[in-house]
């Protein structure tokens, strides 16, 4: 299985940094923080340590409720979201890829939570990501 590549504790992830990893990505990256930072003012974001997993994580929240887990790979970055069990409704109806609503509705359970990761690897592909948030914001 892929790993981050945000593994090194000593090495936060600023701007050069998220470059070095992200490529051309980087672009998207920038792209997709404006959006959150112009159409989800409440949401905040931060980089943290995790040595459950050996990689900087971006932890996406909005007061303490966790929006999204966001990795970094190389040339892409990967955004997961986990939804109680009541979430199945608004996803299966949902804009999303068939391929994303399976992964929900066939995913792993976490007690009554099942996640859902998109792999970013092109601008169009934070149009599953949007969506995701939006049904994130109509839980409560």
């Amino acid at each position: 299985m892929e790993k981050p590549c945000l593994n090194n504790k000593d090495e936060y992830p600023d701007d050069e940094v998220l470059c070095r990893y992200l490529g051309k990505m980087k672009n998207i990256w920038d792209s997709f923080m404006v959006f959150l930072k112009e159409n989800y003012p409440s949401f905040s974001g931060e980089w943290r340590y995790y040595n459950d997993g050996k990689s900087w994580l971006y932890k996406l929240t909005k007061k303490k409720k966790t929006i999204s887990w966001i990795s970094v790979y190389h040339n892409k970055f990967k955004t997961t979201f986990y939804f109680p069990d009541k979430a199945e409704e608004l996803i299966k109806t949902s804009k999303l890829k068939k391929e994303y609503i399976d992964k929900f509705v066939h995913g792993k359970k976490y007690g009554k939570t099942r996640g859902v990761t998109i792999e970013i690897k092109k601008l169009s592909d934070l149009n599953a990501t949007k969506t995701l948030i939006e049904i994130k914001e109509k839980i409560k």
